[in-house]
């Protein structure tokens, strides 16, 4: 959300400047994102002058130019060449001084340089409106009246003054807050001040009945209000208005609709105009559409509507989504001369759900559909006429109409001053405590020694109990003011050990320090993600259809993350991520921590000195095998990933419980998250990681002081049989003194019988309490080799 800082002093007498501003406003809870300046004229007029021309001569070397003597206040006057056809001795002007740059109308800025043309010294430039930002006019020269003085800042001469913009991560809860209004609420709660108000003693209703308006849905319309304004003549906005709307980012159109944009802007109150003579039978209608009932926007598509949607019709057909869209034919256009003027406060719930149905996103659904001021129609409707008079002329023919049959009322409840300084932490005594609440715009019904009843506004959607009182009074007496006890109060952390948290930083650190990135997405995605439909836990409400269903798996966040890094040509990632799966299940709603790592593109960094080698799946292995040996997880079991996600791949168990599954991501997996090329997932169950690791028992034993031995052997087996199986084998086998077993080498081909294959394996034998003599080691690789004869028939190669 945009915020003009100029715009802010029509409603607050502000005497800080922006920069202060800022972290008030952040303060407060109105988080300023970013603070920047803008320039009702690109360029700001910097480095220009008025100056008068003193002489002015032909050009002795080109037909079209003038050489001219400027005086611009300085100590000698400047020569300039200038090919305006309308310079002339006597003229007061703008001049461009050497070192300004200016910046025109269309084009790129250009700085002013001294320099010779056609042999004659130029020393600035004299200005014409475009130019300078100032129009569009290319005739020649700006003339300045005469009585300018000399040497006066262009800028000073215009009144050019800066604004700044605000521009607010608005929290979803703060609606209030959604105009400039609104951010001055804050502002004098802040300050204990007053808003100032405004003044509408201008605004004289006619006496006519111009447009009959009839509200069959006061469940979806609570409150109705409109006016006809006639006589208006459609035309560009004055400066003001285009500069007011420029700087909050909206697009000017003509004096009409920015006036609507203003007010929704100004005081948070859509309003929407509709050609008068445009509206059959002369009627507006606030009712439910049919089902089916076709209808063209604004944008030009046609939809068919819902019977949930509640629509301004006239006495024929549909004119606008209530609180959403406008109608293609119902709107002001340049031939306008009449208007109806709608200013309303819609059902929230009917608001979000129509836009939702029809994927429609406005700056006045935004608000609607988060609850907007029942009380500000009618003054936001003359607010609008008497601007809609000054900057389109016309006459305000009608009363105002308001159909307002139940008043919504302010939410009533007591707040407990020991309450608010319980939950605060702080002594704030009751007067101040009563002041916060005043200037935030709450009533006080009645009060006592211990507590106030007070009357919340409606606009306040987000607070409707006593605790949200409390949160009000501590955002505008300051975090910051909460004072930090000298001694903090615990109790013994009776938490298992080792803390899940402590285990989740240290594999952090771990997979950062070799070369991967954490990321964090979003727990919400999309149905086509979720391994079971029946099982997925969908959402009633969503924020789009990418996002209605809680995610059951951590492969397609991964895989998101990878698509979105390939189309910005970042291919090459090593990435994990600790997150959360959901499921409906037979007791209800599962909950599981996962933790997730995903690897693509090269392996390494591309250098001089290393080869473009593409991960495979023994990297992935490797940094789960890496995470396992970190966490001394021992007498795991292995068989083959599921086939749902994985092309190929492995899980290691622990009994019978998963506890990651690993291997290339499955070819439809990778079309359906427009990933290119390979990618390999690892997907550990953290909370069953969490159990085994509790269990384990910390045993220390002193280094061996007598030295390793290592014997390999290299034998033929069939291609079926495994590493892991000859390494069960040599476990059994020797139990005490084998202390490692691994492969280092593989071969199949060439004088090889079809059907096996060549392992070399090693092994690492150690006795802890003497040196091992050969006649011992000799002993056990004979038995380890019978084993392998007779468990694999393996044949040991010479």
């Amino acid at each position: 959300m945009n915020i003009s800082y100029k715009w802010l002093q029509d409603h607050i007498d502000i005497n800080k400047k922006p920069e202060e501003l800022s972290l008030i406003l952040t303060n407060v809870g109105l988080e300023v994102e970013v603070l920047e300046v803008v320039q009702s004229i690109p360029g700001g007029l910097e480095g220009l002058v008025v100056g008068e021309v003193k002489t002015c001569e032909q050009h002795p070397n080109a037909d079209k130019l003038k050489v001219t003597t400027v005086d611009i206040g300085a100590a000698d006057v400047l020569h300039v060449v200038c090919g305006a056809p309308n310079v002339a001795a006597g003229q007061k002007v703008i001049v461009a001084t050497v070192g300004s740059t200016v910046h025109p109308t269309t084009g790129e800025p250009f700085k002013i340089n001294k320099s010779k043309i056609r042999g004659e010294v130029s020393e600035g430039m004299l200005c014409g409106e475009d130019e300078v930002g100032l129009g569009t006019s290319h005739a020649g020269i700006v003339e300045l009246p005469l009585d300018a003085k000399v040497g006066t800042l262009v800028k000073d001469f215009y009144n050019v003054q800066d604004d700044y913009r605000f521009e607010i991560g608005l929290t979803p809860n703060r609606a209030d807050a959604a105009s400039h209004v609104g951010v001055a609420r804050d502002i004098a709660a802040y300050f204990r001040t007053a808003l100032k108000k405004a003044d509408l003693s201008s605004f004289q209703e006619g006496n006519n009945s111009n447009t009959e308006v009839v509200v069959e849905s006061s469940i979806g319309s609570p409150r109705y209000s409109g006016i006809n304004i006639s006589g208006v003549k459609v035309a560009e906005s004055p400066d003001w208005l285009k500069e007011r709307l420029n700087v909050i980012g909206i697009r000017p159109i003509n004096n009409i609709v920015d006036v609507t944009n203003f007010i929704l802007h100004d005081l948070g109150q859509p309003l929407h105009a509709f050609d008068q003579d445009k509206i059959a039978g002369n009627k507006v209608v606030v009712r439910q559409a049919k089902q089916d009932e076709i209808f063209v926007t604004l944008d030009g598509v046609e939809r068919k509507l819902s019977a949930e949607d509640l629509i301004i019709a006239d006495a024929e057909k549909p004119m606008c989504i209530a609180g959403v869209f406008g109608g293609a034919h119902s709107g002001v256009s340049e031939s306008t001369t009449n208007i109806f003027l709608e200013s309303a406060y819609f059902n929230v719930v009917s608001v979000r759900k129509t836009s939702k149905r029809h994927n429609l996103k406005t700056d006045a659904s935004f608000r609607y559909e988060r609850g907007t001021d029942p009380h500000i129609t009618v003054e936001a409707l003359k607010k609008a006429a008497i601007l809609i008079q000054q900057v389109a002329g016309g006459q305000i023919s009608s009363k105002i109409i308001d159909i307002y049959p139940v008043e919504v009322e302010p939410f009533a409840f007591d707040v407990n001053y020991n309450q608010v300084r319980r939950l605060i932490g702080q002594a704030i005594p009751n007067e101040e405590i009563k002041s916060i609440i005043l200037a935030l715009g709450i009533g006080i019904a009645t009060e006592s020694a211990e507590h106030l009843a007070v009357l919340v506004p409606p606009y306040r959607v987000d607070v409707t109990r006593e605790v949200d009182v409390i949160e009000e009074v501590l955002r505008i007496y300051g975090y910051n003011n909460v004072e930090l006890k000298p001694q903090i109060k615990s109790s013994l952390n009776t938490s298992d050990k080792p803390d899940k948290e402590v285990v989740l930083n240290q594999l952090a650190d771990l997979l950062i320090a070799n070369g991967y990135r954490e990321i964090l997405s979003n727990s919400l995605t999309k149905l086509d993600y979720a391994d079971d439909e029946a099982t997925a836990v969908r959402l009633y409400n969503p924020l789009s259809s990418d996002l209605d269903t809680m995610r059951q798996n951590m492969l397609f966040s991964a895989l998101t993350a990878v698509s979105y890094n390939q189309k910005r040509k970042n291919g090459d990632l090593k990435v994990f991520e600790f997150g959360k799966t959901y499921a409906i299940t037979g007791e209800g709603y599962q909950e599981k921590q996962h933790l997730a790592i995903a690897i693509s593109g090269k392996s390494e960094i591309e250098q001089w000195n290393n080869s473009k080698q593409a991960v495979n799946f023994y990297h992935i292995k490797a940094v789960v095998d890496t995470i396992v040996k970190r966490l001394k997880i021992e007498g795991l079991q292995i068989q083959d990933a599921p086939s749902d996600h994985y092309a190929y791949g492995l899980t290691y168990l622990k009994g019978t419980k998963p506890l990651v599954s690993f291997g290339a991501v499955a070819t439809t997996a990778l079309k359906k998250a427009d990933v290119e090329g390979q990618v390999f997932f690892a997907d550990f169950d953290w909370d069953q990681m969490i159990k085994i690791i509790r269990k384990n028992v910390i045993k220390f034993k002193e280094v061996s002081k007598f030295p390793a031995v290592k014997r390999d052997l290299s034998l033929l087996i069939d291609e079926a049989v495994t590493f892991e199986q000859l390494k069960t084998i040599a476990q059994k086998t020797e139990r005490k003194l084998l202390k490692e077993v691994n492969v280092f080498d593989v071969y199949k081909g060439d004088k090889i019988p079809e059907g096996k294959k060549s392992y070399a394996l090693s092994f690492i034998l150690q006795d802890e309490e003497k040196t091992l003599m050969d006649k011992q080691i000799d002993a056990i690789v004979q038995k380890l080799i019978l084993n392998f004869e007779k468990e694999v028939s393996a044949e040991v190669r010479g």
